[in-house]
């Protein structure tokens, strides 16, 4: 595998943004509704201009990660963004994981006070792709006020959009087998899964947002589906990783896995 740092690869993908580029990505927040326990669901709408890409939050090995500060918004503890299942994009020499024209991120927001409002004011950075890739920053904000329960079609339909959990997709064994070698760590899973279909892909991630993680080579034989990655530390220091920060998601034709943590091998 082809050791290559996220920082030097964005710095080579990323162009000065042209002016007619600034529009090239839009944002909407959307109402949702109140969960029992009082927190709440919400979404963020991305339109992009046709033909335009963005990036999932793991967006392989020369993507750019998105990155969301919530500073300034008002009764918001905590905030999980719920990723529909992206699209892979394979093209000569490159592949990226992310979301062509649009996409709708469904937020389950935790409030601190459970019956008043909630301001959300965020600043999502991100990449945005046609022929080359540009740095964008998106402002999104507004008030969450409704006191409606029913769930919202168009928000309940991406969370719907989510990979399956281990136990939807049948997993029976995830396992994490770790080496250094060269100075990296090289870690090797292995899951005994149905076939998710088509070339599978799979992505694993450090659960550190300080260590790159290569893409994975895999291979399946039957319900035994292998993947190999290094991982090193951004700055080069020494890198730990707890098998139950590791989350890896299997990316099919037919549907997506989400697995959370392994067990050693």
């Amino acid at each position: 595998m082809k050791r290559n740092f996220i920082p030097l690869l964005a710095a080579a993908l990323l162009a000065p943004l042209p002016a007619a580029a600034m529009d090239v990505i839009q944002g909407e927040l959307l109402q949702g509704w109140v969960l029992p326990n009082g927190n709440r669901v919400a979404a963020i709408r991305m339109t992009m201009a046709p033909g335009w890409k963005t990036y999932w939050r793991a967006p392989g090995d020369m993507g750019i990660p998105p990155h969301f500060d919530w500073g300034g918004s008002e009764n918001l503890s905590t905030v999980a963004v719920e990723w529909p299942a992206p699209t892979v994009f394979r093209e000569k020499n490159l592949t990226t994981i992310g979301y062509r024209d649009q996409v709708l991120l469904p937020l389950v927001i935790t409030t601190s006070d459970k019956g008043a409002p909630v301001m959300l004011n965020t600043t999502i950075d991100m990449g945005v792709c046609l022929d080359i890739c540009v740095p964008a920053t998106l402002h999104v904000q507004g008030l969450i006020d409704t006191d409606a329960t029913r769930a919202v079609p168009a928000i309940a339909a991406s969370l719907a959009q989510r990979p399956y959990s281990a136990k939807e997709a049948g997993l029976t064994k995830a396992t994490c087998k770790m080496a250094f070698k060269d100075g990296d760590l090289q870690l090797e899973a292995s899951l005994t899964l149905p076939h998710a279909g088509g070339q599978e892909m799979v992505v694993i991630e450090s659960g550190n947002p300080d260590v790159w993680v290569s893409e994975a080579d895999s291979s399946r034989q039957g319900d035994i589906l292998t993947a190999k990655v290094d991982m090193a530390h951004v700055s080069g220091a020494t890198v730990a990783i707890s098998r139950a920060a590791v989350r890896i998601t299997v990316l099919g034709s037919n549907h997506s896995v989400d697995i959370l943590g392994c067990t050693p091998d």
